[in-house]
This record gives C-alpha cells, sequence and structure tokens, in this order.
C-alpha cells in the first residue's frame, strides 16, 4: 500500500476555543470517518510537533493514496468545523521525504485494574496481587496526547502518540482507525 499523497488540515486560530480543544474535536470526527472506511490505509502524522510537550501542533498531516484520501473526502466527516479549519488538496510527497511510524502507546497507569487483572488470570488474592503490583508499579507517559472517546466503549481516555525514529525507507502495513501503526511508516518531511 503505497501512501503517495497527502494533505494537510490546519487549525485556524480561534479565541473561543484552544488549539488542543479543536485538535481533540477534529480527532474524533476522523476516527469515527476512518472507523466508517474501515480500510487501514489512511495514516496520520503531526509535522508541526514541538520538541517538547504535550499537544501535538496545530496541523493533522493525512497520508494515503489519491484513492484513499478521496474516499475520506468524499464523507461530510468535517462537517461543523469547516470554519476552524484549512485544508490543502491532495499532493504528492516530496522525493526526499524520510519515512517514520505514528503510533498508539498506552500506560500501565492503574495499580489497581492491574492487581484486579493478576487476580482474575493468576487466581491471586487480594493480598498477593497488592505485593506483586505496588502502587509505584504507576506508569505516567510524557508523550504528546489527544484526548478522544472510544467509539466502541463510549469512554473518555488520552491517546498518547509516538513518533518513531526516522528511516530512510517506507515500510507497509495497515494503519489503525485512529490511523496509526506500531510498524507502518508515514512519509516525514
Amino acid at each position: 500500500m503505497a501512501l503517495s499523497h497527502y494533505l494537510d488540515i490546519t487549525l485556524r486560530p480561534d479565541p473561543e476555543f484552544s488549539p488542543a480543544h479543536l485538535l481533540n474535536a477534529l480527532y474524533a470526527k476522523l476516527h469515527r470517518a476512518l472507523v466508517h472506511l474501515g480500510t487501514g490505509d489512511i495514516g496520520v502524522s503531526f509535522p508541526q510537533l514541538p520538541p517538547q510537550g504535550q499537544h501535538l501542533g496545530r496541523v493533522l498531516r493525512l497520508h494515503g493514496s489519491p484513492e484513499a484520501l478521496q474516499r475520506l473526502q468524499a464523507l461530510p466527516w468535517l462537517q461543523g468545523m469547516h470554519d476552524h479549519l484549512q485544508w490543502s488538496e491532495a499532493t504528492p510527497v516530496p522525493p526526499h521525504a524520510q519515512h517514520r511510524s505514528v503510533s498508539r502507546v498506552q500506560a500501565k497507569s492503574s495499580p489497581d485494574r492491574l492487581r484486579r487483572r493478576q487476580m482474575k488470570r493468576k487466581g491471586l488474592t487480594e493480598a498477593q496481587a497488592l505485593a506483586q503490583v505496588p502502587d509505584s508499579a504507576r506508569e505516567t507517559l510524557t508523550l504528546p496526547y489527544l484526548d478522544v472517546h472510544s467509539s466502541s466503549t463510549r469512554q473518555r481516555f488520552r491517546l498518547f502518540v509516538r513518533h518513531g525514529p526516522l528511516q530512510a525507507h517506507a515500510v507497509d502495513g495497515l494503519f489503525s482507525a485512529y490511523g496509526f501503526s506500531p510498524n507502518a511508516t508515514v512519509p516525514w518531511f
């Protein structure tokens, strides 16, 4: 699957909404559209990713073939957000582009949840699970994130995003309904 084209969606400055709020809303709409398409052929990246911090910038870049991006654009997924966005046409990826994976990272943030899992899977008592999973087992991520609602569970959660190391060659693969893949790469330029 060749990610030969891209299009950028840029958040316009808005006095009422923060860039993070607008990006969360945009991303929720994108997620629903990708679930609807169910093809796994569109990847995402955040090309204005700041060097540090927990925000992802003001640009959401979509990667895919011209046909995949056209199928997405044919859906009314940006309804209600047009005043907040500026988007480009699907454009060929520059020939000098490097590549990188963009993936979701999940923290093991709840020791209570880990204990319950140990009790269920290994048949441990509460005291045994507490001994195996102390409160210090909480993992805290410092990666940038989006606040999203799961379309399957209807729960709100933080979706932490990792941009992998730059690579000289593309790696093909499928993308999730969030546009991420732990292995497949997107062009980076």
